[in-house]
């Protein structure tokens, strides 16, 4: 899977998760605190975005960014490879990121 795939997912992603939430882009944009044309530009998957943008579109959404990058439809069903390895880096980084917590706690 490539960066292009990613973004394209992430654009997808988006889109599928306002249009359930009966957001337009103008609300979703309004809500998220950035332009009508960056959500458009992200749903199109013509951009990636920041952090901080990512965190505010999550927000508005009311989703956890994991969502946004998770496969479209059936996608997981038909590509088990690609499934796994996507599993696989989630599950690495959540363990990576509790262990960060953890020893700033130690």
């Amino acid at each position: 899977m490539d960066t292009t795939e990613i973004q394209k997912r992430l654009g997808e992603n988006i889109k599928q998760i306002r249009k359930s939430k009966k957001f337009t882009q103008f609300e979703l944009a309004e809500k998220a605190y950035v332009s009508e044309d960056t959500i458009k530009s992200l749903e199109q998957g013509r951009t990636w975005c920041s952090d901080k943008t990512l965190s505010q579109i999550t927000d508005a959404l009311e989703i956890d960014v994991v969502k946004l990058f998770m496969p479209v439809g059936d996608s997981f069903k038909k590509n088990k490879e690609n499934s796994a390895k996507l599993k696989s880096a989630i599950a690495s980084d959540v363990r990576n990121y509790i262990n960060e917590i953890l020893t700033e706690f130690e």
